[in-house]
Order: C-alpha cells, then structure tokens, then sequence
C-alpha cells in the first residue's frame, strides 16, 4: 500500500477563455481547477485489460467520471471482488470505491472528463488487497 496527498492549488496555471489543448496518450492531464474547491481533468489508461492492473485508488472523496470519447471501463472493487463498470456517453457516474479504469479497445483510446476536490489524500493497493 502507498499514500499519496494531494494539496492545494493541484492545478496548472490557464488562460481563461480560451480552448485548452489535451495532451495525448497521457493517463491523467489535469486540465484547470478552482482552489480550495475542485480540478477537473482528462482520464485515458493504457491499460486494456483487468489482468494488467496492477493497482487500484482510493481517494478520501468522491470523483466524478463522465466518457467523452471511446470506450472506457472502471474497475471497481466492491463486496471482496472487482467488478467492471463500463461507461456510457452521457451517463456520468461518482466514484467512491477503490478504482482505475481500462480501454478495452487499446492503450488510450478511450477518454473521460474528471472532476474532483483540489486537495486530498488517495491510497493505492493491489486489487486483491480491498
């Protein structure tokens, strides 16, 4: 198990008003935030499949996860096991549960629009650990 805390500010500094430019085939680009309040951010693992995890998160607050290209599947630990969550376009779902997400369809060739606190604490374990 790792511990990773979070402070805040935990975003980089933008130009408002302007479009931003994603990076690709980047698992976490945290895009902009408000201080003390929220971050929000793009999610593409290179992961596509369950047996490649290695790790899942858990942060001391929830996340809000909306796909907005791809596919993208959330493994979340529940009840002693781990259950897959595909997400569909439109449906937005929050994250509480220990988690990380794959692309089934190849590294990053899915995507998902993050939104979650400026500052917190996440800790990592190996899936069957939860």
């Amino acid at each position: 198990m790792r511990t990773v805390e979070v402070t805040s500010p935990s975003f980089p500094p933008v130009e408002p008003n302007v479009l931003l430019e994603p990076q690709a085939d980047k698992r976490w680009q945290v895009l902009c935030g408000d201080s003390g309040h929220w971050r929000a951010g793009l999610y593409s693992p290179a992961e596509t499949r369950a047996d490649e995890v290695t790790e899942l998160e858990r942060h001391d607050c929830p996340e809000l996860f909306l796909l907005l290209s791809g596919r993208l599947t959330l493994l979340v630990a529940e009840d002693g096991g781990v259950r897959e969550l595909p997400l569909a376009p439109g449906r937005p779902t929050l994250v509480t549960a220990p988690h990380t997400g794959v692309c089934p369809d190849g590294p990053h060739t899915g995507t998902a629009f993050v939104v979650e606190r400026d500052a917190f604490r996440t800790e990592y374990r190996a899936p069957g650990e939860w």
